[in-house]
């Protein structure tokens, strides 16, 4: 397995997987989508020296959001609260990109402040409704997260209930903590544009509409790249051919954090429900401060729900918010944000995250140079550098093995 480290945030992202990598220079990479695996992605390839252009139906912005900006992006070990990953090998990866992208966010936030990107390392205090000892999987979980030294702070104690003045109606009997990365999705999706601009990428408004296993030649020729990166989400159904892809949709309600209708919030307050993957999980609660004034309010995860027709009034959301005033007193009096109310789906996978090369052949017969990084779910900005990583190795492998062919189409392209 690749390790993706950050050196100096901002000028090297830097990759040791053993593999004897042909001069990088001068060779183009597509990545296709510009959501937070795509920026990612295409942040790792420019520090590793390819260069990179990234194609997407649209670009993050406040007017129009895509659904990156409107992630929880709170850091967590996996499978997290709003996930719904539960296949055994795709948890296993998911951990080491946990982790690499734990560490890059640690790195990014002793680099540059927080007014800059827009991450931040929150005490995260995750409740539960029995000792965790009887649920198997949240056991599991917790002696995990316990056993890692690069999280920091876990403490486990059923005071922290108390601690946090959370109603003694609500439920909740077991409880534990960890520090993790939360992420100012609206202001880091911005800013990493910013990043890879800097390094020389080229960004192009484009949607593709096919397999790319058809239009992979054209596709390569059209950008001059030797490599096409598919980290399109929920387009995956369509743009690698799989029908295992489907939505879980999401949703939250920003509120005013300012203290002046109820105490600020300064840690993110879950209640997780994760062993109800594949259900319509209607009891999830996800407090999470998203910067020093918003705080976000969760959560809902609803498979198989292909349209964006909610409202702030649908009963589904109002239970929602019921959930998280009833978890802390006086939320019931908080001020709706600008923005009240935001809703997304995220790209589920039946296997999970995908993050391989394309198994079948191109039309002439050769092997397929795409690689895929889809199906990331609710755990897009907690896998982002991981699977960065991963893709640069799996890119990396490709140019090993098609050098020579590469330097022939040069020569081809170059009397064009």
């Amino acid at each position: 397995m690749s390790q993706v480290f950050l050196s100096k945030v901002g000028q090297e992202l830097q990759l040791n997987h053993g593999l004897y990598v042909p001069q990088r220079k001068g060779l183009r990479v597509l990545v296709v989508g510009g959501g937070v695996t795509g920026m990612t992605t295409a942040w790792a390839l420019l520090d590793a020296g390819y260069d990179v252009t990234v194609i997407s139906s649209k670009w993050a912005s406040l007017e129009d959001r895509i659904t990156s900006q409107i992630a929880g992006a709170l850091w967590e070990w996996p499978p997290a609260v709003c996930g719904q990953h539960t296949n055994p090998i795709s948890l296993e990866n998911s951990k080491v990109w946990c982790m690499t992208s734990y560490r890059a966010f640690e790195e990014l936030m002793k680099a540059l402040p927080a007014e800059e990107h827009g991450v931040r390392m929150r005490t995260a205090n995750f409740f539960f409704c029995d000792p965790v000892e009887t649920t198997p999987g949240q056991l599991k979980k917790m002696v995990e997260i316990e056993a890692v030294s690069d999280i920091k702070g876990f403490y486990r104690d059923p005071t922290l209930i108390t601690q946090h003045a959370v109603n003694q109606n609500a439920g909740v009997v077991d409880a534990y903590k960890h520090d993790a990365p939360v992420v100012d999705t609206d202001h880091y999706m911005t800013w990493i544009r910013q990043v890879i601009l800097s390094k020389g990428a080229r960004l192009v408004t484009e949607t593709v509409t096919e397999d790319l296993i058809n239009i992979e030649d054209s596709l390569r020729l059209k950008y001059n790249a030797f490599a096409i990166v598919n980290a399109t989400g929920l387009s995956g159904d369509v743009v690698a051919g799989d029908n295992t892809v489907s939505p879980l949709r999401g949703a939250l309600i920003r509120v005013v954090n300012d203290g002046k209708k109820f105490p600020i919030v300064k840690e993110a307050l879950c209640v997780s429900h994760m062993d109800n993957a594949g259900e319509d999980v209607d009891d999830i609660v996800f407090i999470v401060p998203r910067n020093d004034r918003v705080l976000i309010l969760g959560g809902i995860a609803q498979p198989n729900k292909h349209t964006l027709d909610l409202t702030i009034d649908s009963p589904e959301i109002i239970r929602m918010r019921e959930r998280c005033n009833n978890f802390v007193p006086g939320l019931a009096d908080a001020e709706l944000d600008d923005t009240p109310f935001v809703q997304g789906l995220r790209p589920l996978r039946d296997h999970n995250v995908r993050v391989e090369r394309e198994q079948r052949s191109r039309r002439n017969g050769m092997a397929s140079r795409v690689v895929h990084s889809y199906g990331h779910g609710g755990s897009g900005f907690s896998l982002s550098f991981g699977c960065a990583g991963d893709v640069l190795a799996l890119v990396d492998e490709i140019l090993a093995e098609v050098s020579d062919t590469i330097e022939q189409e040069r020569r081809i392209v170059a009397h064009l």
